[in-house]
This record gives structure tokens, C-alpha cells and sequence, in this order.
């Protein structure tokens, strides 16, 4: 397709008309009048060859097509505006702008503190937004990417994408500091007999899938959305729970918990930060991978 022969103009059009299911709110939405929206849908129905709304009962409705572009006109719409947003300069003392960033809890309370702390030390006018990782992040990583400025997610994960290292970690266990059968140290068949406590996708951790070629099987008793409830829920019963050496001192230091190393030579752990090729020459965002580095290097000299 040649994109020189296409009015980029229609894909705003195409998103509200597909998200208002409406030509009149859709033309006031972006400014347009009635009229011209209704000629916008036309010529979006002559380029897809399909109706895209259909009125049923009234009212319009998304035609299988419609609905497939529904999502796909958000992703283009958010990778062409940061694309159209990108600077060749960039003065983190004067500009202001928000970096969007997906992490897990763990990456957040490790890296993201610091990084938010050096951030507004340098650059007053600049914004931090974290979100959770979800698990497109891993099925549809150039979706995610093209929506957000960076993904915290640690190598072995995915792969393919620009990233900068920031900092390495260790995968140690948690087990409660009263367990009736663990003393000082764990074993192979202790964690093939006890029930665990997993975060999320256990099985996309490198970690875990190590466990499966050592032929562990974990028996799951317990999954949670956040590292940090797992000395919580590890706390008081015979569960053990894999987690970041880094963040699992903290909780050694406020839950009642051991940390204890693998029965094996664990995998390392190397946190990373992945973006999407439209932001690589982005000043702006340049600046962000940066100062990233230097927080990674930080905690690096920190025991």
C-alpha cells in the first residue's frame, strides 16, 4: 500500500466514527461538521470495501471489520501522536511532558522510587506514570509498545525490541520464618512437595521455566497480581514463593519471613528497559533512557 496516496486525516476520523458509532458526535468530537463526516464515511467505506457501521434498531452498529479496526485505530492513533510529539532537543529542566512506563510492582518499588526521586531533582516538569504489566505486554509486546513509552520486564521474557540494562538481580525463596519443615536451607523435593505462592504468569519467568527442565513441578496453591503480596501470603503457612533478591530483603525486614537461596544455580535476573523503535531518535526520550541507565548503575553499587 502506498501510504503517500492516503489522507492520514482519516484514521482520526475512522477512530471516532468507530468509538462514537455516531457521524454527528464523531464530527464534533474532531471538529468536523456533518456533513464532511458523513463524507469521510463514505470514503472509509469505498478504501475497506465494507460498510464498517451498520444501522440496526435505530442505531449504528460495528461491522465484523468495524470492530477488528476498532482497536487497531487506538494503537495507530497513540504511535502516530508520539511519533508527530518527537523532539530534536530536549531540556529536562524547562519542558514538561508525562512518560508512561509498565512495570511490574517489583521493578517500581526497585527501580521506578529512584528513578522518580532523580526525575524530580532534574526535571520539575516532568511526569512519571507507572501501570501494571499485563499480560499482552508478553502476547502482543509492539501493541503495548507502541502505546506507552518504556516496558520494565527483565531479559528471556521477550525479545526483539530495543532495550538499554539497567540493573541485575537474583532469584532467591521465601518461606515462612516459623515453617515447621524448612530450617536453613530448601532442597529439590521440598519445593516439588510444598505449595507455592506465584505471581501471575509464573511460566513466563525464565526462573520457573528452569524449574520445569530440573523437572520441578510447582503445585500452586496461591497466585497474586503483586510481588509484594507474596511474604504475605508465604507469612504463617508452609508455602514458598520465588521472588528478586533485591525486594525480597525488604520484606525480610517487615514480614515474618526467610529468604533462603535456590537448591540449584538459578538463572540470572537482568532488568531492562524496552521501547518501541518510534521513540530511539526521540530526544526526549533519549533523556529518559539515560537517566535510566545512571539509576540502574546506582543501585548496582548498592548492596
Amino acid at each position: 500500500m502506498n501510504l503517500a496516496r492516503l489522507d492520514l486525516n482519516l484514521v482520526v476520523a475512522l477512530r471516532a466514527l468507530l468509538e462514537e458509532r455516531n457521524v454527528t458526535r464523531a464530527g464534533q468530537r474532531v471538529g468536523l461538521s456533518q456533513p464532511a463526516m458523513s463524507a469521510a464515511l463514505a470514503r472509509l467505506r469505498r478504501h475497506f470495501d465494507d460498510d464498517l457501521l451498520s444501522r440496526s434498531a435505530g442505531q449504528y452498529e460495528l461491522t465484523a471489520l468495524g470492530q477488528v479496526l476498532l482497536d487497531r485505530t487506538a494503537t495507530t492513533c497513540d504511535l502516530l501522536e508520539r511519533l508527530f510529539s518527537s523532539q530534536a532537543d530536549f531540556d529536562p529542566a524547562t519542558e514538561t511532558r508525562e512518560f508512561t512506563l509498565m512495570a511490574s510492582d517489583y521493578a517500581v518499588a526497585v527501580f521506578g522510587t529512584e528513578l522518580a526521586r532523580i526525575v524530580h531533582e532534574e526535571a520539575p516538569g516532568i511526569r512519571l506514570r507507572f501501570v501494571q504489566t499485563q499480560p499482552a505486554a508478553v502476547e502482543d509486546t509492539a501493541t503495548v509498545l507502541s502505546g506507552i513509552d518504556g516496558l520494565l520486564m527483565p531479559h528471556g521474557v521477550i525479545s526483539d525490541f530495543p532495550a538499554t540494562d539497567l540493573y541485575d538481580d537474583r532469584w532467591v525463596y521465601l518461606v515462612a520464618d516459623d515453617h515447621p519443615e524448612i530450617h536453613d536451607r530448601l532442597t529439590r523435593d521440598d519445593l516439588a512437595r510444598l505449595p507455592w505462592v506465584t505471581y501471575q504468569r509464573t511460566y513466563d519467568a525464565p526462573a520457573v521455566r528452569q524449574l520445569g527442565m530440573l523437572g520441578i513441578e510447582p503445585h500452586v496453591e496461591v497466585s497474586v497480581d503483586s510481588f509484594q503480596l507474596l511474604p504475605l501470603m508465604v507469612a504463617g503457612t508452609r508455602r514458598v514463593a520465588l521472588a528478586q533478591e533485591r525486594l525480597a530483603q525488604r520484606f525480610a525486614r517487615s514480614a515474618a519471613v526467610r529468604v533462603l537461596p535456590p537448591p540449584y544455580e538459578a538463572v540470572p535476573l537482568r532488568e531492562a528497559l524496552w521501547w518501541h523503535p518510534v521513540h530511539s531518535h526521540d530526544a526526549a526520550h533519549i533523556w529518559l533512557r539515560q537517566t535510566s541507565v545512571r539509576v540502574g548503575q546506582m543501585l548496582a553499587t548498592q548492596p
